[in-house]
């Protein structure tokens, strides 16, 4: 790297400051945390995909799709069950939540069953969020650290202290219009990849020509991932509608950008848009994967300076040797960006959780000037813990996005089913949807870390079921106990009501992209 290239960080990083400090002047905890709800479907959907999309897609996808052992375009597997979870989502658990007037979405579980279910829900989020956000800040550190040669404390500094004063000043809407421009900075860094990887191969010919055929199968029936096999269809996919309805849905770093929508209509087109755009954007990570693995594979200078145990090097190795001064800085911008986005919405939605938990349990009140200022030192504090985690953590899996959705396997699923418990249902009470989440994660924990044959997929599943079936057999046991009552009225549930366009939409997009998939492999070779 050279001045040019320091230089194009540096006004990206000056950007995001500028855009923090000038969204300054909020008046309320709901201008700080929502926005005002008065955000538009357009930035908030960008700012929904910059989150999960480039919080390590960038990097990791690519290594996934093009280098890791075992990977390749499986992966896009995944993807199928995105328009479903938006389904599940538009027809159940966003459209309560916005109704509401919560602010932590955990308030709702409040008003539903008791204060107990709601603190049990926040720290199953807290813990689980600050883990998987400190794994991603660490492993793109280690990034950087071959880009920028700094260390990895530099690194993890140079990300956490921007993104905590950019986030910390402007509120949601800084994170919002901050992740607008990071979405486009990803998608046009991966495009930049892209071309100058074809070009290296001697264009799109050349490349199918010495694509390896292994890496191109989409879609596997015949692994049920009971047998130490994973990544097949029927897990990726049941396991993943779970997995992303409770992660878009019932976790505050996204479920809080749609209660910051300007209206129901609105939170609507937001995530039907994801539904439906998600699935172009990831197919253009691996296409970057499969074009720069396959480099990778036929370069043996770039393949000796990836460590064989560490696949995520694919993208800054390529970088580095392949891409001008002055795109190479691009290239590290957005790689900050994909740990910056990530980083600011596990500050704020921490601190909104958080925050309003210990005003819950104290029962004390502020006022909203008394109350910004409270958020601001939550979300300094739980940007210094991150940051504590990010310096100490591990791997756990052999690339990040493997890790980062690992983690979040093992809570999603009981998660879920505690919010769908809530709003689908009013004879369960407190005391049994408690006992269904601890029967939930006590399930999946021991699957985790005794069962090692069982796909982490599947955990989705598991901690969904074993948290739904307890709860309503000990609902039918004590059908006649009147001592543990909801707190909200049966006005408070919510009926399964199903828009028939926007169903027939994105159920029709799934068969459509099944389809895809299963011809993309013809298309390849």
């Amino acid at each position: 790297m050279d001045i040019l290239d320091y230089s194009v960080i540096a006004i990206y990083l000056i950007t995001l400051l500028v855009i923090g400090f000038s969204l300054r002047g909020q008046q309320s905890k709901k201008d700080y945390f929502l926005a005002g709800r008065s955000l538009s479907w357009k930035p908030l959907l960008l700012s929904v995909m910059a989150t999960q999309l480039s919080a390590v897609s960038f990097i990791s996808a690519p290594a996934f799709v093009g280098f890791r052992e075992g990977g390749g375009l499986i992966w896009l597997s995944y993807e199928l069950a995105v328009p479903l979870a938006m389904l599940l989502l538009i027809t159940t658990v966003l459209p309560t939540l916005y109704r509401s007037g919560v602010v932590s979405i955990y308030d709702y579980l409040e008003r539903r069953f008791s204060t107990s279910t709601r603190i049990c829900i926040s720290v199953v989020f807290q813990f689980s969020r600050a883990f998987a956000t400190g794994i991603m800040v660490y492993a793109l550190s280690i990034i950087l650290q071959g880009t920028m040669q700094v260390s990895s404390t530099q690194a993890i500094l140079l990300i956490g202290v921007i993104t905590v004063l950019y986030s910390l000043q402007g509120g949601m809407k800084a994170v919002v219009y901050g992740d607008a421009v990071q979405m486009v900075v990803i998608v046009l860094g991966t495009a930049i990849c892209i071309a100058f990887g074809l070009n290296a191969l001697g264009g799109w010919e050349h490349f199918l020509q010495l694509l390896p055929s292994e890496r191109v199968s989409t879609l596997n029936f015949s692994s049920l991932g009971f047998d130490g096999d994973g990544f097949g269809f029927f897990p990726m996919v049941l396991g993943g509608v779970i997995l992303y309805a409770s992660y878009y849905g019932c976790d505050q770093s996204e479920a809080q950008r749609a209660l910051s929508a300007k209206s129901e209509s609105d939170l609507k087109k937001m995530m039907l848009a994801n539904g439906i755009f998600r699935f172009p954007i990831t197919l253009l990570y691996c296409l970057a994967g499969l074009v720069i693995g396959t480099l990778a594979l036929n370069d043996a200078n770039l393949l000796s300076q990836i460590p064989k145990d560490n696949p995520d090097w694919l993208m800054p190795v390529f970088i580095l040797n392949y891409l001008p001064h002055g795109l190479i800085g691009l290239l590290v911008v957005a790689i900050l960006a994909a740990a910056m986005s990530s980083l600011s919405s596990a500050i704020n939605s921490l601190a909104a959780v958080s925050l309003e938990d210990y005003f819950k349990l104290t029962r004390k009140r502020a006022k909203p000037e008394g109350y910004l200022s409270h958020a601001k030192f939550a979300g300094l504090l739980w940007g210094g813990i991150i940051l504590l985690l990010s310096l100490n953590a591990g791997d756990i899996a052999p690339t990040v996005i493997e890790a980062v959705n690992k983690v979040g396997s093992v809570f999603f699923g009981p998660v879920l089913a505690v919010f769908l418990l809530g709003m689908l249902t009013k004879k369960i009470k407190a005391t049994q949807v408690n006992t269904g989440l601890m029967c939930g994660v006590l399930t999946n924990l021991s699957f985790a870390f005794f069962v090692e044959d069982m796909f982490w997929f599947w955990w989705n599943v598991t901690g969904f079921a074993s948290t739904v079936i307890p709860a309503i057999i000990l609902s039918v046991l004590s059908a006649n106990d009147e001592n543990d009552t909801a707190t909200i009225t049966t006005s408070g549930q919510r009926r399964l009501l199903i828009d028939k366009p926007i169903a027939t939409l994105l159920l029709g997009y799934f068969c459509l992209l099944v389809v895809v998939c299963y011809l993309m492999p013809r298309w390849l070779q």
